[in-house]
């Protein structure tokens, strides 16, 4: 008996506590009639016309101030937006030359998503030069023939280069820097600094691939988020959390060097987010001699995933409202389910007590407590445990409702057709999504596949399909599949989606899209383990690379060795395993399962290759005084086919010596992370240096080494020097 009525005392107590906290809230006075789906409400795009509007509306959502220690900054005046003057055009550049005209007949590509769009990376080759980004450094490598191969020329970058866009005799570099920006506040004398984020895309001619040349140099706010580039129109993102201080808010600028040529429009959703970060999305020809540009910028949430078709980008994120939501939650949650459960005379009293006008938010919260405890003590112990249950049902039942309304991600389209940036629609699916892969667009739909957690009393995971069309309208769903696992991987093909989901086993599901309105699942393999990556082998076979598992002494599952599998889909009801191969003990782990761009793929040369880190057994190191794993670092190269399966055709390391510490960290300059291949030679890329073996019997034909700095860590860090930006407010 006292444990129960200790319990109904704690919930009592509870309730009471979650009103307190909102009755004490200092911008919540007064009790007002604002209502969750307030907060939920999604409205149409609008479009900012200063920063001071900007500032006005962080200030009216309450949105959190953000900004760096050493700036002063002063409330700001109006700053319209608008085209800045033009800088001069640069001197024209060399027709594209046939740079690859004695290369390879046949070479790889960076394995990309959608057809068409390239996507950048810090390795690309045209059949003839490699181009590798190693340290701070764009290194240009005559790669073909092998026997002959050298470095052409060494470019230092500025900035922290993440990855670059090779096309033709162009190539563009995307680097991550920093910036001391300077603002003058109203009837200031001195302009005063601060720090920010910036993008700097480098553009190059290297129709002399010996003497690259920097053409332009566009930089802007914030950090690099993603490019693609369609044809000769390269696509890139910047995000920046929007800079709020004092009533300043440092908006979006586009400069080519140092002087600005464009400040884009800033559109919005008149709805509050957690975050405000501002997405910049730029577009320009990379031939055009010009300074043509087109930009875009939109404050939307802090995103995570980004798809981009032919002809739209999509940015996801996840749906966060603000603190003020879940103060205003625990407020309408007590009125709307727990005061109408009390009884009648309770009800009444707390009813008068919230409509009293005179009260402030400390004296309604006083008067309310009060009738709350001359409640409860007036109470049988029955009754006060018949009530607890009621209110615990009934919290529970609106709060698991809210909870799926809550888990939810928001997707924006933004229509690129003809490097035109226009903003498409708005659409919500519920869950989260895993990665890129969770999205693709076919024929005007966009089919997205989410796991969706829910935190409730007992919490509850489950997985879905949706399907929507061009205005990002719901036209079709599937939910609810494998419950209790989340999805690990998913490829889209065609009208259908691969998905794997996992808990304790790979569940591999077939599901058919023909139909928009109606996905449905087809047909589901279960085996030990699961892919993390998904890649079509034909139209009736699948690759799989993820982990091997195996059930453990306490009911669970333990993780083993990298896995690839390849699965025969061509009996959609009834997908199988044709062929497995395990590489290593617990610990291997291969860049492959999260980076798709590590995974090369050529049916018509029978190769398939992957990086990977290899742990196989112990040994005792007296240098150290302890046991130590053995650790190996390289690439896989298997020849696959539907007949045969997989047959290890020899492996390639990078390491001097087998007993390098580097063998025991990723991040080493010799770990292979990138493997391409021109004709009949397989090239392997590290920081450190190129390898060039036989495709066939993998034996070594010549190395190359780079002039990667080994006391610099990958990638590279390096302040932006440059004149600082002075912003003057009116």
């Amino acid at each position: 008996m006292k444990s129960s009525k200790t319990k109904i005392i704690f919930t009592f107590a509870f309730v009471i506590l979650s009103i307190f906290l909102v009755s004490c809230a200092p911008q919540q006075q007064k009790p007002t009639d604002t209502k969750i789906t307030d907060f939920q409400a999604s409205q149409g795009l609008k479009k900012f016309y200063s920063a001071n509007e900007i500032a006005e509306f962080l200030q009216k959502n309450n949105a959190p101030q953000q900004y760096y220690s050493g700036g002063i900054m002063a409330d700001a005046g109006i700053r319209t937006f608008a085209i800045a003057e033009s800088a001069a055009p640069s001197a024209k550049m060399a027709a594209s030359s046939e740079a690859a005209s004695s290369g390879a007949a046949d070479y790889s590509q960076t394995n990309v998503q959608v057809a068409g769009v390239d996507e950048a990376d810090f390795v690309k080759n045209d059949g003839k030069y490699i181009y590798v980004i190693s340290g701070n450094k764009l290194v240009i490598v005559d790669a073909f023939p092998a026997e002959n191969a050298r470095v052409l020329s060494e470019t230092k970058l500025k900035g922290s280069p993440r990855n670059m866009l090779v096309n033709k005799d162009r190539l563009v570099v995307f680097s991550d820097g920093n910036e001391e920006v300077y603002t003058i506040s109203q009837y200031d004398y001195l302009p005063r600094p601060r720090y920010t984020a910036k993008t700097h895309v480098l553009v190059y001619d290297i129709s002399n691939r010996e003497e690259p040349e920097l053409v332009k140099d566009y930089n802007m706010n914030g950090y690099y988020f993603e490019s693609r580039m369609i044809g000769d129109n390269a696509y890139f993102i910047s995000k920046d959390s929007v800079y709020y201080y004092s009533g300043f808010v440092d908006v979006p600028a586009i400069k080519e060097s140092s002087k600005i040529i464009a400040m884009p429009e800033v559109f919005y959703f008149d709805n509050p987010q957690t975050d405000y970060v501002f997405h910049t999305i730029v577009s320009f020809d990379i031939f055009d001699e010009g300074n043509e540009i087109e930009a875009k910028t939109f404050m939307l949430g802090y995103s995570d995933n980004l798809y981009v078709s032919q002809n739209n980008i999509y940015i996801s994120y996840q749906k966060n409202l603000p603190y003020t939501y879940y103060l205003e939650h625990n407020k309408e949650r007590f009125f709307d389910i727990v005061v109408p459960l009390l009884p009648q005379e309770a009800q009444e009293e707390i009813k008068g007590i919230n409509d009293d006008e005179t009260l402030n938010s400390y004296e309604n919260w006083d008067k309310i407590s009060r009738a709350f405890e001359n409640m409860h003590n007036s109470m049988e112990e029955s009754g006060k445990k018949e009530l607890q249950e009621k209110i615990g049902k009934a919290i529970e039942d609106y709060e698991l409702k809210l909870e799926q309304e809550r888990r939810k991600t928001i997707i924006h389209r933004i229509s690129i057709e003809d490097r035109k940036i226009d903003y498409g629609a708005k659409g919500e699916v519920h869950g989260y999504l895993l990665n890129q892969f969770s999205m693709d667009e076919k024929e005007g739909h966009l089919r997205v596949a989410t796991t969706t957690y829910v935190y409730a009393r007992d919490t509850t995971m489950y997985n879905n399909v949706y399907v929507l069309d061009d205005g990002m309208n719901l036209v079709g769903k599937l939910e609810d599949i494998a419950p209790e696992e989340r999805i690990y991987s998913t490829r889209f093909i065609g009208d259908r989606l691969y998905m794997v989901t996992f808990k304790n086993i790979d569940p591999l599901f077939v599901i058919d899209l023909s139909n928009p309105g109606k996905p449905e699942i087809l047909g589901e393999l279960k085996i030990p383990g699961f892919s993390n990556y998904l890649h079509p082998y034909d139209e009736n076979h699948i690759i799989g690379v993820g982990k091997d598992t195996e059930a453990n002494e306490w009911g669970g599952v333990s993780t083993k060795g990298v896995k690839i599998a390849l699965f025969d889909v061509s009996d959609v009801a009834n997908p199988k395993p044709l062929d497995t191969y395990e590489i290593g003990e617990a610990g291997t782990d291969s860049e492959a399962l999260n980076e798709h761009k590590a995974f090369l793929f050529d049916k018509d040369k029978n190769l398939l290759v992957i990086p990977v880190r290899e742990v196989s057994g112990r040994y005792y190191d007296s240098k150290y005084g302890y046991y130590r794993n053995n650790v190996w670092q390289g690439v896989y190269a298997f020849g696959l086919t539907i007949e045969g399966g997989f047959e290890l055709k020899g492996k390639v390391t990078h390491e001097e010596k087998e007993t390098s510490d580097d063998y025991y960290y990723y991040g080493s300059p010799n770990a292979v992370r990138r493997s391409l291949f021109m004709d009949d030679v397989l090239y392997t890329v590290s920081q450190a240096k190129i390898k060039m073996n036989d495709i066939e019997s993998i034996e070594e034909i010549n190395e190359v080494k780079l002039p990667y700095e080994k006391e610099q860590p990958y990638p590279s860090y390096v302040a932006i020097a440059e004149e600082p930006r002075v912003i003057r407010i009116k």
